[in-house]
C-alpha cells in the first residue's frame, strides 16, 4: 500500500522514469535501425565500387582510342585543306592562263567592231581608235564581271536579267 500512499512528487518521478526507460529503448531502437541502413549502404557502396571500377576503367580507355582517331583524323583534314588549297591554285592559274587571252580577243572584236563603225560614221581615225579603245575596256570589263558573277543564283526578289 506504499504505492497509494505516495506524494504527487513521488508519482512524478516515476512517470519520469518510465518516460525515460521508454525514450532509451525507442532510441535504441531507432539506432539498431540506423545502423543496418549504414551496414547497407556500405554494403552498396562497395558493390558500387567494385562494379563501377572496371566500366571507368574501359571508359578512360575508350575516350583515349577515340582521341587517337581524332588526331588521326585531323592529320587527315589537313591533308584535305592543303589538297584544297593546292587545287584552287592550279585552278585559279588555269583560270588566268585561260579568260586573259579570251579576255583580250573579245576586247579586240569590240574594238575592231566599233572602232570601224566610229570611223565609217564619221571619217576621223583618231576618233575611230579612241572608240575603239573605250568599247575593248569596257567590253573586257564587261566580260571580267560576268566571269566573277558566273554560276552564281541571283537573289529570287532580283528577276533576271535578259
Amino acid at each position: 500500500m506504499s504505492f497509494l500512499a505516495s506524494t504527487s512528487g513521488d508519482v512524478l518521478n516515476y512517470a519520469l522514469a518510465v518516460f525515460f526507460v521508454a525514450g532509451g529503448l525507442a532510441l535504441a531502437y531507432m539506432l539498431l535501425r540506423l545502423g543496418g541502413t549504414f551496414a547497407r549502404l556500405s554494403s552498396f557502396i562497395r558493390g558500387s565500387e567494385r562494379d563501377l571500377l572496371p566500366v571507368i576503367v574501359k571508359a578512360g580507355g575508350t575516350v583515349d582510342r577515340v582521341n587517337d582517331q581524332l588526331d588521326k583524323l585531323d592529320v587527315v583534314t589537313d591533308s584535305a585543306v592543303s589538297m584544297a588549297d593546292s587545287a584552287d591554285t592550279a585552278v585559279r592559274a588555269v583560270s588566268t592562263v585561260i579568260t586573259t587571252p579570251v579576255k583580250k580577243v573579245t576586247g579586240l572584236a569590240a574594238g575592231i567592231s566599233h572602232g570601224v563603225a566610229a570611223f565609217r560614221a564619221r571619217r576621223d581615225i583618231g576618233e575611230a581608235v579612241h572608240v575603239a579603245k573605250e568599247a575593248a575596256a569596257r567590253r573586257e570589263s564587261e566580260l571580267d564581271e560576268e566571269l566573277r558573277t558566273a554560276g552564281r543564283t541571283p537573289p529570287e526578289d532580283v528577276p533576271p536579267a535578259a
